[in-house]
């Protein structure tokens, strides 16, 4: 049984920092391709990043092209997601996800899930 659990969430102003984390347990991590994805309040789950399972290639959302980044370090099987010059409209709370094969936008394609972070940024 995979397990993904996330941290690092929190409180921050806008313009400000955060970095989250998803340990992972009870699989082969470096056989996860894996992404974060975030719901807000009323709105449905989406697409944040993605990275495969090497590291050598990630995509993003639009929304936070530039300012967020996803990396992982297969060594200590933990995906990761910096974000920076955050803004109101990213407070949401941040899933992270596992899937076999290549990555994917679509969340529906995820296998497991962990159980969330809740950001917050204020104006």
């Amino acid at each position: 049984q995979v397990q993904l659990v996330e941290s690092g969430g929190g409180l921050v102003q806008a313009g400000g920092s955060l970095r989250l984390s998803c340990a992972t347990s009870g699989g082969t991590f470096s056989s996860y391709s894996m992404g974060w994805f975030r719901q807000a309040p009323g709105k449905e789950r989406e697409f944040v990043a993605a990275i495969t399972w090497s590291g050598g290639s990630t995509g993003y959302a639009d929304s936070v092209k530039g300012r967020f980044t996803i990396s992982r370090d297969n060594a200590k099987n933990t995906v990761y997601l910096q974000m920076v010059s955050l803004k109101p409209e990213d407070t949401a709370v941040y899933y992270c996800a596992a899937k076999w094969g290549s990555v994917s936008g679509s969340y529906n394609q995820y296998n497991y899930w962990g159980q969330g972070t809740q950001v917050t940024v204020s104006s």
